[in-house]
């Protein structure tokens, strides 16, 4: 659900980029030795806002004197930027493509939760009467993506497995707004796309799903922490995990109490928004070696692409594991 700048256009470097908007909640009386985690999120952090609009975490945290600061942003690379230069202490989900141009920048990260995979989450669609009916048929095309995005990824892969190239295509390197609406006006033949995206476009444009992620790019959402704090309060993060494993649980559980409770939140109606969470597993565990591999097949395929300023070691960068 989030997307990046494009990296062509910025440097990479995190010195004061990060633009904070604290979600201020209603003031609780604290001890005087009570600390602080900031949580940065965003729209897409579907089981961080839940938390937060029950104050979740703000009881659970309580009995060890840490209160909690929430800050909101549009997209993840700000986001992971703020974590990196101190201000915040945890983030919480970002998609599969924003922690490589963290790394890339010298980022001290901690993986400490993901999502499992959600692989049809992200999808290239045509219009419903396109004659495109197989990937081949892309050659020469003009395709909608955000650079640097999962979705950029995604693109890589469908191509590779038509045996093209992006040098196959036309790119289009659009915001998911912009492409919508060239999507709709046919100025583009195809779109790589994330839910909540791909099912506003489905259900409100009957967009024609040409291939997903299954078996190509797994989607998972990842939570990272400021490896200082991470170190210092390993009992906060056990916490947090908890938490956000039994949000995921209930999200699953109750999947139209939870559309209709986030809809009025990202501006879409409860139907499209249970069809995309039907999609994403919400299902929180422990980082594994596959997710980390599969991150380093994309920074590897982003750094081949000139995308990525420098070869990142995803395996350098610490896990933290539940008990």
């Amino acid at each position: 659900m989030s997307s990046l700048s494009d990296p062509t256009r910025r440097r990479i470097v995190f010195a004061g980029m990060a633009s904070l908007g604290a979600a201020a909640l209603p003031a609780i009386t604290l001890a005087a030795d009570t600390e602080t985690v900031r949580i940065g999120y965003q729209k897409s952090s579907t089981l961080m806002i839940w938390l937060k609009s029950r104050q979740t975490l703000e009881a659970a945290l309580a009995p060890l004197k840490v209160n909690v600061q929430w800050h909101e942003f549009t997209s993840g690379l700000p986001l992971l930027e703020s974590l990196n230069v101190g201000n915040l202490d945890l983030s919480a989900d970002v998609a599969d493509a924003v922690p490589p141009f963290a790394l890339a920048a010298g980022a001290s990260m901690t993986y400490y939760a993901i999502e499992s995979a959600s692989p049809t989450a992200q999808a290239i669609v045509v219009r419903q009467d396109s004659p495109i009916r197989s990937l081949a048929q892309l050659k020469g095309q003009r395709v909608a993506f955000a650079k640097g995005a999962g979705a950029h990824y995604l693109l890589l892969e469908v191509l590779a497995e038509a045996g093209l190239t992006m040098r196959d295509i036309e790119p289009a390197y659009l915001t998911p707004a912009d492409a919508r609406a060239a999507f709709e006006r046919g100025s583009v033949a195809a779109w790589v796309i994330w839910d909540p995206f791909l099912a506003a476009v489905q259900r409100q444009a009957n967009a024609r799903i040409l291939r997903d992620g299954t078996k190509l790019s797994s989607y998972r959402r990842f939570y990272l922490a400021a490896t200082p704090y991470a170190k210092r309060r390993p009992d906060v993060l056990a916490l947090v995990y908890g938490e956000l494993r039994r949000a995921g649980e209930w999200i699953k559980a109750n999947p139209g109490q939870a559309a209709a409770w986030h809809a009025p939140l990202i501006g879409l109606d409860a139907a499209t928004v249970e069809a995309a969470n039907q999609r994403r597993t919400y299902h929180v565990q422990p980082v594994d070696t596959l997710a980390l591999d599969e991150q380093q097949r994309i920074a590897d395929a982003f750094t081949a692409q000139g995308i990525l300023p420098r070869k990142v070691t995803v395996a350098a960068s610490p896990v933290w594991k539940p008990a």
